[in-house]
C-alpha cells in the first residue's frame, strides 16, 4: 500500500514514476510536464520559468519544499506546482 500525499489546494500534481534514481529533479521535472497533456501552460513552460518556479518555492515533493537540484529516488514521487 502506498502513501499518496493530500494534493495542496490550487496546485497541479505530477506522478513521476522512475525505474531508476535522479539527481537532478529539474531535468526530470520539465520532461514530464512537457508530456503531460492535463495542463497546457505547464505543457510549454521554459526552462527558465520552470526555474523562477523553484526560486519561488512553488514546487513540494511530500509538502516539502523542492530544489531544483533535489534528487528522486526509483519509484513514484508526487510533485505539487503551486498555483496551477
Amino acid at each position: 500500500m502506498t502513501n499518496v500525499p493530500e494534493q495542496p489546494a490550487n496546485s497541479f500534481r505530477i506522478s513521476l514514476t522512475l525505474e531508476h534514481p535522479e539527481e537532478r529533479m529539474d531535468t526530470v521535472l520539465l520532461n514530464a510536464l512537457r508530456e503531460q497533456d492535463e495542463n497546457e501552460k505547464l505543457k510549454n513552460i521554459s526552462r527558465g520559468a520552470l526555474k523562477d518556479l523553484f526560486n519561488e518555492k512553488k514546487i513540494f515533493i511530500k509538502g516539502q519544499r523542492a530544489k531544483s537540484n533535489s534528487s528522486l529516488a526509483k519509484g513514484t514521487t508526487y510533485v505539487d506546482i503551486l498555483g496551477y
